[in-house]
């Protein structure tokens, strides 16, 4: 006789901290182990970085990097509102490191994943990110890139 009584093991509780470079047209497009992080975690935060370049840094002008940085996060919160998870999210530092720092800090998360623009895309801040959040902090990480039509062409890697 087996015992129907017992319940599937349940997901862990997750703290998921979502960076977000650039959006994806469509939640589905997205790789699959992206889309199951973020629709099972327990608690879930964004942050939109301003993306600046060089000049506009050096001159403190982010006026058009917050727009933009806060269309991304709109977006991003549309595109996975629906959950029983809480969902919330904010516009980050202009020095995209310090937007995840700050991000780090402040939420604590078990995992991160960070969506960024493909390598023919990329600003000048992206470069060699990963490999310096992987050195700083110490939580699982999931990547994955979005090109400039909103596309995820290549599968996301985890750094666990």
């Amino acid at each position: 006789m087996t015992d129907t009584s017992k319940s599937p093991a349940a997901i862990p509780s997750l703290r998921l901290l979502i960076v977000t470079d650039a959006v994806a047209a469509d939640p589905a497009s997205l790789p699959p182990i992206v889309r199951f992080l973020i629709e099972t975690a327990s608690d879930r935060f964004v942050v939109s970085p301003r993306l600046t370049n060089p000049f506009e840094w050096l001159e403190s002008d982010i006026d058009k990097a917050t727009t933009q940085a806060e269309q991304r996060l709109r977006t991003v919160l549309t595109h996975f509102q629906s959950g029983s998870a809480p969902l919330d999210g904010t516009v980050g530092d202009e020095t995209l490191r310090l937007a995840i720092e700050d991000a780090m800090n402040d939420f604590r998360p078990d995992h991160l994943i960070i969506g960024i623009r493909t390598h023919d895309h990329d600003s000048w801040q992206e470069r060699h990110l990963i490999e310096k959040v992987r050195h700083r902090f110490h939580v699982p990480l999931t990547v994955f890139e979005i090109d400039d039509q909103g596309q995820s062409p290549a599968p996301a890697y985890n750094n666990d």
